[in-house]
């Protein structure tokens, strides 16, 4: 019966994609085979439904076919000793009284603490290429715990490549597998706030108590952010030292590696670079086509192959450029009662896509210092009058968000350590939510990039 089993897993295992047989293939075992019955065990609750509702056809058809014999039922158990599926979706303000509730399947999954778990955000809706293969491994290891000796991942990439969603696959699988593990799913910001709060109220001690006593995962978004928030750095590695002690683990997501982030206190950057640094890529073409698919059917748009080509084509920035793209043509051509075709196509990528390869580190430079009215050499100067700070800045800013440069380059195109540009980048992005005027001066000299007006 053994040898069986095996046989139709590996069958089975060349049908599937990699990750959909480890999540839920291969922790099934073979109970019975009698009369044409088959009954499996399973973990949980939650895995049975996906089993049967997903892969029961697939499973049937190759009993069938390897047997010999047709499968009239086939039965799904959950293993002896499992607990009945718990949701842990209720956001609770403090860990030391956490409460379940039956689980709203419409709803987003809440982690125990923190932000919302996005539904689509999970290991069945990633895409797996070359540009992320070794990040999703590591991230799948982490969450199913075949690899014991690295409990914290660091994920690398520049903004809209796929890190918060594998790092919420992460807390998915986790809370499927074990609902009682205490997620914990927040950005660096939210941490920040939570702990001058806790400071203002008086109620520091339960903060460390909540993070370091209650929580079994960590996901923490935008670590970069770091930047000489030294008391939040202090506490931080505090709060790491007893989660790497007690082996819980810990997701870390960054556009920038721990040492390229500047003004952080040894302690942390030695945590965080302890970590095994997982970088994402840009998807090449294949990829892109591959996610336009899968969002496509996903949604039912049902786009032609012509139309998701164009778009692979023209929008190779990140996901979020790809996905911004797709859902803005059947928003047009729902709007204006049109046919989706290439001419829709083409008026949608005019708007969204950026010709990043005429943008270079001079040309921007030569854009600011017009608009500004400062000459180029008073803007890679040392002169810190802002006069000329604040144009630099915004310079060091627009080369970051408009070439492929890394900061080094940038930096040395500025007469400045990558540590500086980095500095310049945090600053502008921070004015740009709080200063009006900070921002419309961005969005005026975007445009112009992204028009060409340059």
């Amino acid at each position: 019966m053994k040898s069986v089993w095996n046989e139709v897993k590996q069958n089975i295992k060349q049908q599937v994609p990699a990750h959909i047989f480890t999540m839920w293939i291969d922790t099934l075992e073979l109970e019975k085979i009698e009369n044409n019955e088959i009954m499996l065990s399973t973990p949980n609750f939650f895995s049975k439904k996906r089993v049967l509702d997903h892969y029961g056809a697939l499973i049937e058809s190759i009993i069938s076919r390897i047997t010999d014999n047709k499968v009239n039922k086939l039965t799904v158990q959950v293993a002896e000793g499992a607990s009945p599926r718990r949701e842990t979706s209720r956001l609770v303000s403090t860990a030391s009284n956490l409460d379940l509730q039956i689980p709203l399947p419409i709803m987003n999954v809440k982690a125990r603490n923190g932000r919302l778990l996005r539904k689509d955000f999970t290991f069945d809706n990633f895409v797996v290429s070359g540009n992320n293969n070794f990040a999703y491994s590591a991230a799948m290891s982490l969450a199913s715990q075949r690899q014991n000796c690295q409990n914290s991942l660091f994920l690398l990439s520049q903004t809209g490549m796929g890190k918060s969603h594998l790092a919420q696959a992460v807390g998915h699988h986790i809370l499927s597998q074990q609902p009682n593990e205490r997620v914990f799913y927040i950005t660096l910001e939210d941490f920040t706030n939570e702990m001058v709060q806790s400071f203002r109220n008086d109620t520091i001690s339960d903060f460390k108590e909540k993070y370091r006593r209650h929580c079994d995962v960590l996901l923490l978004e935008d670590v970069q952010f770091l930047t000489g928030k030294e008391r939040t750095q202090i506490e931080l590695a505090l709060i790491l030292d007893y989660l790497f002690d007690a082996e819980k683990k810990i997701i870390f997501s960054s556009c920038y590696l721990p040492g390229d982030i500047p003004k952080m206190i040894d302690p942390l950057r030695s945590r965080l670079s302890s970590s095994l640094i997982s970088r994402i890529e840009p998807p090449d073409f294949k990829t892109r086509m591959k996610i336009l698919c899968q969002k496509s059917r996903e949604n039912g748009y049902g786009l032609p192959g012509e139309i998701l080509e164009y778009l692979a084509s023209e929008l190779s920035d990140d996901v979020r450029q790809l996905e911004s793209g797709l859902k803005s043509i059947v928003t047009k051509a729902s709007l204006m009662n049109t046919v989706i075709d290439l001419d829709l196509a083409r008026s949608v990528v005019d708007n969204i896509a950026v010709n990043r390869k005429q943008i270079t580190i001079d040309v921007i430079k030569k854009l600011v210092s017009k608009e500004y009215g400062v000459s180029l050499e008073e803007l890679v100067s040392r002169s810190r009058k802002q006069c000329f700070v604040r144009p630099r800045q915004v310079a060091i800013y627009l080369a970051r968000k408009y070439t492929d440069q890394p900061l080094q380059v940038i930096g040395k195109g500025f007469n400045r350590y990558h540590a500086t540009a980095l500095h310049s980048i945090n600053v502008v992005e921070r004015n740009v939510k709080q200063d009006n005027s900070v921002r419309d001066q961005v969005k005026f000299l975007s445009e112009k990039l992204e028009n060409g007006r340059f």
